[in-house]
């Protein structure tokens, strides 16, 4: 079956992010991009959120690349499937072949500079009425309403042994396993991202993080600070995001932590409405980014 956007909308976005270096380490390896845009479908909110790998020595190189080019994917590629219809398969497909090809890029670098970097992906786009997510690791996006549901799998040794109930959830919070990787980008010589898509919902917050935000914090309680009653501007959802980071530096995680939320709404305005119907020209009406890297991998 193959789903759409064509309709066009009023859904609105207030979109935040926060990120710490976390107890312990002395790089932060996190990146992340988040992109507003508005389009002759509406309005589209955008993000990317990559956890360099910690164990690997250049995780935040490999990080900042893989938002660069999904960056890049929002300027050059979105306006012109905005002229026509965006189906899940079209974004899986060039989703996919962007991670391919930085997969390639990454690893040569790392051969050809004897570098060992990788790292996790996340990637979220919202249109009014659906929504696109693809994954790599164990980076996560939620959907906060009334609870707080992953919509994403980790891809983790632990998390394929609990889906196979060889372990329970318990047991999975202290294995001492629980942050192996199946795979990443620019570590694994074959990369099988996985894909979902749903509906949008409105009065609704999307949360992507890192393992080090949720590690140490329960779903009752990221649904109690992000969901979206107390979600209502930007700096109020940082301070939010922000508190459950708190947490987790005092429960010890020692790992960077890094999350972007998107709030959703819908406006009632008839000029609004209006003015989506006209000839509009793709434009950025609110972008910001995190990166601790000044080096990207270009071509290798």
């Amino acid at each position: 079956m193959i789903f759409m956007t064509r309709q066009v909308s009023n859904l609105e976005y207030i979109l935040s992010a926060t990120t710490d270096i976390g107890i312990s380490r002395k790089t932060n390896q996190d990146s992340f991009g988040v992109k507003l845009v508005d389009t002759k479908l509406g309005k589209i909110a955008f993000a990317v959120l990559c956890d360099g790998v910690g164990g690997l020595s250049s995780g935040e190189v490999a990080s900042a690349t893989m938002v660069d080019a999904f960056h890049k994917w929002v300027l050059n590629r979105l306006p012109l499937l905005c002229e026509s219809d965006i189906t899940d398969c079209i974004i899986e497909n060039e989703w996919t072949n962007i991670i391919l090809d930085c997969n390639e890029k990454i690893r040569s670098y790392g051969k050809n500079t004897s570098t060992s970097l990788g790292t996790t992906l996340t990637v979220l786009m919202i249109t009014d009425t659906r929504y696109f997510i693809i994954n790599i690791g164990d980076s996560r996006v939620y959907e906060v309403t009334d609870r707080a549901i992953p919509l994403t799998k980790d891809q983790t040794v632990v998390a394929k042994e609990v889906e196979k109930g060889i372990l329970t959830e318990e047991q999975a919070r202290t294995d001492p396993r629980k942050n192996i990787l199946l795979q990443c980008v620019g570590a694994s010589e074959i990369i099988l991202p996985d894909m979902y898509f749903g509906d949008t919902k409105e009065e609704a917050v999307y949360m992507l993080c890192s393992d080090g935000f949720c590690n140490r914090i329960t779903s009752e309680e990221i649904q109690i600070f992000l969901n979206p009653s107390v979600m209502y501007e930007t700096m109020q959802m940082k301070q939010n995001m922000d508190t459950l980071i708190d947490f987790s530096k005092q429960r010890m995680e020692h790992d960077n932590m890094t999350a972007v939320s998107i709030r959703t709404y819908s406006s009632t305005s008839e000029q609004e409405n209006l003015e989506l119907h006209s000839d509009k020209k793709f434009s950025v009406i609110e972008e910001f980014s995190f990166t601790s890297s000044n080096e990207i991998v270009l071509n290798f």
